[in-house]
């Protein structure tokens, strides 16, 4: 195991911090803050893998997309090259202010990004019943048109609010580019990969193709820290620790908590299925297979996270 090797996982709210501050000078001011705190952990001794959300990215590419459809008659962006545009987009920003801060403060190292291809299983259960949301809203007169220009389209509606598209979350199995990190790594790089947890892709008989699926990043985020034996699993987040109870009278805080308590409150139910669940499981696989800990916390709290003082602290 490699302990001075860790692998953070910046969550959405490190690329955009209000709905008014979406624009791409807006992420990058944000990506620049959080930066601050990831170049915290080099200070400590630690090389960094980072891994990112690209949520609202891709959200942003699939609009102007279907936008663009509409008025001048393009054709629509797959899914699987929006994964691919935002690995390489905010890859360049993140490398771009890693780098500047390091040469600010006066730190050794470079950075690079890796555009990752992740492979899952074609005959994973998400594919038979796709339920992550993607995209805009649509009215009901505009599901018919919908569906003759994209036959393959999975569409429910979502509540009050209109008809999304859904497609698959499959469970990453692979990393393709892992042997590409590792000798980057040994290079004495830093290295940005898994953006978005990766492009989804799948076996055929000529080796891989693209899919249309959304892998959760954390359980992406996991399995690369496992593959490149890392000590550490931090997971940056918009709370400053994990809690029982949370947003209830109460709601108690996690300061330090073994593997199979934290397994305990997941199958209680403490942790919601759509924002701390996943971490959680993505915290379980990391420590079932060797790692040494895992830590939950906020951007500002990073940098105390790391010396043990604040956060939310998995061990086995």
């Amino acid at each position: 195991m490699d302990e001075k090797l860790m692998v953070v996982a910046i969550g959405g709210n490190s690329l955009i911090k209000r709905q008014d501050l979406c624009t791409v000078e807006d992420q990058y001011q944000a990506i620049c803050e959080t930066i601050e705190y990831v170049a915290d952990i080099i200070g400590h001794g630690y090389q960094v893998v980072i891994t990112h959300g690209n949520g609202p990215q891709v959200g942003f590419i699939m609009l102007r997309s279907e936008i663009a459809r509409d008025v001048a008659g393009m054709h629509i962006v797959p899914l699987v090259s929006c994964v691919a545009d935002t690995q390489g987009a905010l890859g360049y920003q993140i490398q771009q202010a890693l780098d500047n801060e390091l040469r600010r403060r006066n730190l050794p190292g470079e950075t690079v990004t890796v555009v990752t291809q992740v492979e899952v299983d074609k005959d994973d259960p998400s594919f038979s019943d796709p339920s992550k949301p993607i995209g805009k809203f649509y009215t009901d007169d505009q599901v018919p048109e919908l569906k003759r220009h994209y036959p393959d389209w999975v569409l429910k509606k979502d509540a009050d609010r209109g008809w999304r598209r859904m497609v698959p979350s499959p469970k990453p199995r692979r990393i393709i580019e892992k042997d590409a990190i590792i000798a980057l790594l040994k290079d004495g790089f830093n290295v940005v990969a898994v953006g978005g947890g990766g492009i989804p892709v799948v076996r055929d008989g000529n080796g891989f193709k693209g899919v249309d699926a959304v892998i959760d990043k954390d359980l992406a985020s996991s399995l690369l820290a496992r593959d490149l034996d890392a000590g550490v699993l931090l997971i940056s987040t918009s709370v400053p620790h994990v809690s029982l109870n949370f947003g209830t009278p109460m709601e108690k805080p996690l300061d330090r908590v073994t593997l199979s308590e934290i397994e305990g409150y997941l199958k209680e139910g403490h942790f919601a299925p759509g924002s701390m669940a996943p971490k959680i499981k993505a915290a379980i696989e990391f420590l079932r297979n060797g790692g040494r800990e895992v830590i939950i916390t906020s951007p500002e709290n990073i940098k105390d996270a790391v010396a043990g003082t604040k956060g939310t602290h998995i061990v086995p």
